[in-house]
């Protein structure tokens, strides 16, 4: 989920003075030595559920696309308002907000179609990369040897998902261990693609955004992103509900 997640060190780096420029010259060395800074103070339990909230909220901006300075304008805005001095009214341009994500989650998807095109086309070039009809590339990391599942099977499966820039949005590795997965209820890249594996194998499957979430996207995924899953099929369990 990372590149959602960078607003609040951003936010926070905003505040911090800037570094000093290389070609400044050394202090004399009669000046004072600076002091050392203060020890970062490890956050509290309710720290970091502050901290996750600063997370949750980015998560909501990141279809803006926001530039550094549009970030600093969020963050005068947070002090504003909670100083109840908004410096502009929110019943006039609030609802001016809809259009706005309108048209940054357009230029987002260009963006991102274009980032995934050249993806795409370079995962299909690999050694061992298998592009079917669809679309899909799979390449066999770790051969199995057991059943291969049936798109009505639920398969018990662990998986990593990142952005074609190397961003995790998902990953059973850090949830409560493996996931159970109906093949007939997933995105069309892991219901063709998971076939293709045998029990005890291990797969990379790359999906264009047609065979994941399209150009909608998820809170965590850009729309027309495309996606690269590493799955280890665990187990072939039982015919998933129809």
């Amino acid at each position: 989920m990372r590149s959602l997640l960078f607003l609040l060190p951003a936010l926070l780096a905003a505040q911090a003075p800037a570094p000093p420029s290389p070609a400044r010259p050394a202090a004399p060395r009669t000046a004072s030595a600076p002091k050392p800074a203060a020890a970062t103070k490890p956050m509290t339990d309710q720290d970091k559920v502050v901290y996750s909230l600063g997370l949750t909220i980015y998560r909501s901006l990141a279809q803006f696309d926001l530039s550094p300075a549009e970030l600093k304008l969020v963050q005068q805005a947070l002090t504003d308002a909670a100083a109840n001095k908004p410096a502009v009214d929110i019943e006039v341009w609030g609802p001016k907000i809809e259009g706005l994500a309108k048209e940054r989650a357009a230029a987002v998807t260009e963006k991102e179609k274009a980032a995934s095109a050249a993806y795409l086309a370079k995962a299909a070039a690999q050694p061992g990369a298998v592009k079917t009809d669809s679309g899909l590339i799979y390449h066999e990391d770790r051969a199995g040897t057991g059943v291969s599942p049936k798109a009505t099977d639920t398969v018990k499966v662990n998986y990593r998902g990142t952005l074609v820039d190397g961003t995790e949005f998902d990953s059973s590795y850090k949830g409560n261990g493996p996931a159970q997965l109906p093949l007939n209820g997933v995105i069309k890249c892991w219901t063709e693609g998971v076939q293709h594996m045998k029990v005890g194998g291990k797969a990379t499957l790359v999906c264009p955004s047609d065979l994941a979430y399209g150009d909608e996207g998820r809170p965590s995924i850009p729309g027309g992103a495309a996606l690269i899953f590493e799955i280890e099929l665990l187990d072939v369990v039982a015919d998933a509900p129809q």
